[in-house]
């Protein structure tokens, strides 16, 4: 029997029937499922759906509020009641069950280790990612915010978050990198040098480094750009097309940075050379010394890719940001600027189609890569979302291409931004979210 209710009043144990409105007003991919997760019931009771179709034949029915009078004697059950109270008697049964089993499977969970590198699937580590993000980006704010003042940064203060950064990219090389490039607000000088230090502890990893130095490489990632706030105009007003007055002065972050990091005297000395190298190119045209090949230390050559990697798929004040596949290509077209094997191996590391790329299927519809299959990155898993013929928004289809050869196959990466797609920033994060939480 199915009843529609307010969104207020759903419950769990109720079994949803159908979701009012468009599936782009709420978190779910399916629209009949029992709602047994807390998190859910929260999402739906936060998104813009008014109300919703249950099905009390297969679940929990609303609860009727307690009365505010109480009646002088309970009044006779009639036998044409009889049916629906002994309904009423089992779910309310199958209810005390189903809480005892939850409080039993609570009791027996171990609270989660922020600093355990036990593998886990990009799913799981999703959640534990956005921990690290928030705990990270509270940090460094306080942090980048002192350095600017021109209060030295200790070795101490950002060591934490290094430890955390290793820790998930150890249990899952693509999530925190995945969950940086699909996040909406990813243009803050630490945000960036997050995502960056991320970046380089996985290339670390990657090209074999011990862990001690794949720690170093993180940290120097995070804080390269530490000069930018010692500049004397407003960095987050640059536009691509600086003057030459300009560019000189933006140019001197590199020795700015260097020099202020060694005013703490705590730093390993790879890592202050990194903000000093990090924009000098292999083939000798970039700055401040027009270092070429391996005069350049090899952090800074790993760095120089992921700086260039992460500007480009990051929304800018004056650009929006490229594709993470068509931003590979592209760097893959700027010969002489970076170090080649190590292109490569940063490539292997985030994967043939990074996660938050989107591609074209041969089924003719844009999708967006959700996760990586370790044993062949060319065929990742993806959720299908537009349907390039009809020019419209589909309900997404989960789809992994390791399964599907010779049915469906990735023709290219594509750009979502020539299909004039509405509020595609937000779309393309709550295909994500929805995926993670579906794929857990």
């Amino acid at each position: 029997m199915l009843k529609r209710i307010e969104v207020a009043d759903v419950q769990l144990g109720m079994f949803i029937h159908k979701v009012e409105g468009s599936w782009l007003k709420h978190p779910f991919w399916r629209s009949r499922f029992l709602l047994t997760d807390a998190d859910m019931l929260s999402d739906l009771r936060a998104s813009e759906v008014e109300g919703v179709l249950i099905d009390i034949s297969k679940g929990a029915d609303v609860r009727p509020k307690a009365s505010t009078v109480t009646p002088l004697r309970r009044p006779l059950v009639t036998s044409a009641q009889a049916p629906s109270l002994a309904g009423a008697i089992e779910r309310a049964r199958r209810d005390r069950q189903d809480a005892a089993a939850a409080r039993t499977r609570a009791s027996n969970v171990v609270s989660f280790d922020p600093r355990s590198t036990a593998p886990l699937g990009t799913a799981r580590e999703i959640d534990n990612a956005r921990n690290v993000l928030a705990k990270a980006s509270r940090l460094l704010s306080a942090v980048f915010e002192q350095a600017r003042l021109g209060k030295a940064i200790s070795r101490g203060q950002v060591e934490p978050v290094i430890e955390d950064l290793f820790a998930s990219v150890q249990r899952n090389p693509h999530a925190f990198n995945g969950l940086m490039r699909i996040r909406r607000e990813n243009s803050s000088l630490y945000a960036h040098g997050l995502a960056v230090s991320a970046l380089m502890i996985a290339l670390g990893r990657q090209i074999g480094l011990p862990e001690q130095q794949v720690k170093d490489a993180g940290m120097a990632g995070l804080l390269m750009d530490v000069g930018m706030g010692h500049l004397p105009i407003d960095v987050s007003t640059i536009l691509d097309d600086l003057s030459e007055s300009e560019r000189e002065i933006v140019h001197t972050h590199t020795t700015l940075g260097q020099e202020f990091l060694n005013l703490g005297g705590e730093l390993p000395a790879e890592v202050m050379q990194v903000c000093l190298e990090h924009h000098e190119r292999y083939d000798g045209t970039g700055y401040p010394r027009g270092l070429a090949g391996e005069e350049i230390s090899l952090f800074a050559r790993m760095a120089a890719i992921c700086d260039v990697y992460d500007s480009m798929t990051s929304d800018r004040p004056h650009r929006p940001r490229t594709d993470p596949n068509a931003a590979l290509a592209i760097m893959r077209g700027m010969e002489g600027q970076f170090d080649e094997r190590l292109l490569d191996q940063f490539i292997e590391s985030v994967g043939v189609y990074p996660i938050g790329s989107v591609v074209r299927l041969s089924t003719g519809r844009l999708a967006l890569v959700v996760d990586q299959n370790p044993d062949d990155y060319t065929r990742p898993r993806v959720w299908a979302f537009y349907d390039v013929g009809s020019r419209r928004i589909i309900k997404p289809e989960d789809l992994d291409l390791s399964l599907c050869r010779g049915r469906v196959e990735i023709i290219s990466g594509d750009d979502a931004e020539g299909y004039d797609i509405p509020n595609f920033p937000q779309l393309r994060e709550m295909v994500f979210n929805s995926a993670c939480k579906t794929l857990i």
